[in-house]
């Protein structure tokens, strides 16, 4: 049976304003599909002989992966929370640890943000790598390239081993006259950052040529805690493993490395031209998501998520609207969109951070509206969910609830408000707000006083951990 291991950390800023820090593109639906890129990580993997995955992502994104891990009724997935990232060769290390203290299974090592179109194709190379894998390689996944790709690293075939072929040599980026040498030697792949090796296997490998690495992770994953669905792994020891890519610490130096062919479509979606590339495009060569009116526009992806967004007479464009930002710039430029997340990050401003719809662990807020001294917010509660009991120095709320029941507690009182009806919780007031019904509870919260931000929160109870 082979165990799955899905990689969802990263920030994917080139895709930004769609993609943020707080809610990056493996938790966005960016496919035809209708689901978020993890989610289609998983669903293509139906059909396999799988247990149920182990996904690692990061601590802020813990509820946010529990959810949807929830909504494809996955929940004995087993999550694992990095209190930092330290690249690939420490992260599955911690998944292969975990692993072999139930078994010794066989790794499938994937991530959450790749685009695989043709399922089919890619489980008869998952199928492939697997007998590799048993009989003790360290297998990674070569891409058939499709075009002279100067944005991925390659990997050059060497002799052919069972249904794949020894690794002679993985390449960096080439600059594109290298890359259409490789496309039309046809002995060099594109690396598709997924791999397949028995746990005990890879940890030996990573022993032999990092044992600081393993003895770092050892040590995380013994000084860490289960909390409700999550592993959490001592930070401090975490911190203090060196930061190494799978492919520098184990791939390159490893004698057992083999690759085998993947032609499935793939694409890692690492920017705004590559998912134009791999879009369905109208009869003048564009992509448009959301509501859209493009007239005399060529060869450009437009999207929008919130409100009609027209062109005229451009060509070759990235246009993106999201509530709160629109990014507009040429698709040959658009691998430096991260330059703009810098740029945001430098001014100290929010919008690389979150959008104005917020996920929770008891479901969303969206920022309707601020001014001095007060903030609207409209706030969607699940079913059964409760937000924490809590205060605030510096802010009175009021809260009118549009639909659903609300539970409350103000201070010593706790009681309904229904549909239409309103209450008020004054500045430095214990409070906390329940959705006891079977439907969301949608609530205006009108925020007012001296200071209205996210930190001035304190805790006294919370049902999901958080401090």
């Amino acid at each position: 049976m082979i165990y799955p291991i899905i990689m969802a950390g990263g920030s994917g800023s080139r895709l930004w304003p769609l993609s943020r820090h707080l809610n990056p593109k493996q938790f966005l639906e960016l496919g035809e599909m209708g689901k978020s890129m993890l989610q289609a990580a998983i669903i293509r993997l139906q059909g396999l002989d799988i247990s149920p995955p182990c996904l690692i992502c990061n601590e802020q994104h813990r509820f946010l992966a529990a959810e949807q891990l929830r909504q494809l009724g996955m929940e004995q997935a087993a999550i694992m929370l990095e209190p930092a990232g330290r690249n690939t060769a420490p992260a599955i290390a911690l998944a292969a640890l975990q692993a072999v203290e139930v078994g010794d299974p066989i790794l499938l090592v994937l991530a959450a943000d790749h685009l695989i179109q043709d399922v089919a194709a890619f489980h008869v190379s998952v199928r492939a790598a697997q007998v590799l894998a048993e009989a003790g390689k360290l297998v990674t996944f070569g891409v058939v390239p499709t075009h002279p790709e100067t944005g991925y690293g390659y990997i050059e075939k060497g002799a052919p081993v069972g249904a794949g072929f020894a690794v002679s040599r993985f390449v960096e980026k080439p600059d594109i006259h290298t890359a259409q040498e490789y496309l039309r030697g046809g002995n060099h792949l594109w690396n598709s950052g997924m791999f397949m090796f028995r746990a005990s296997r890879y940890l030996a490998e990573l022993e032999r040529f990092h044992p600081e690495i393993l003895a770092a992770c050892r040590s995380a994953l013994a000084g860490g805690t289960q909390d409700m669905h999550f592993t959490r792994i001592d930070s401090k020891a975490f911190l203090a493993c060196p930061d190494k890519s799978i492919d520098y610490a184990v791939m390159e130096r490893t004698t057992e490395a083999v690759m085998v062919p993947l032609d499935a479509g793939w694409s890692d979606i690492g920017s705004w031209s590559a998912l134009w590339d791999v879009g369905i495009k109208d009869e003048a060569g564009n992509v448009f998501k959301g509501d859209v009116i493009g007239i005399k526009t060529t060869n450009s992806y437009v999207h929008g998520d919130s409100r009609l967004i027209t062109t005229l007479g451009v060509d070759d464009l990235v246009v993106v609207e999201t509530k709160d930002a629109v990014l507009v710039a040429r698709k040959s430029e658009v691998q430096d969109v991260r330059m703009i997340v810098e740029r945001l990050k430098a001014e100290d401003r929010n919008e690389h951070l979150n959008h104005r719809e917020v996920y929770r662990p008891w479901g969303v807020y969206e920022a309707v509206d601020n001014g001095h001294r007060y903030q609207v917010k409209r706030i969607t509660v699940n079913p059964g969910a409760k937000l924490s009991v809590q205060m605030h120095h510096h802010r009175a709320e009021h809260w009118i609830v549009v639909s659903g029941t609300a539970k409350v507690t103000n201070g010593d009182n706790t009681y309904l408000v229904a549909e239409n009806q309103s209450t008020y919780i004054p500045v430095g007031q214990v409070h906390s707000l329940e959705n006891p019904g079977v439907i969301p509870l949608e609530v205006i919260e009108v925020q007012s006083g001296s200071y209205l931000g996210e930190d001035d929160i304190v805790r006294f109870d919370d049902k999901y951990g958080r401090i």
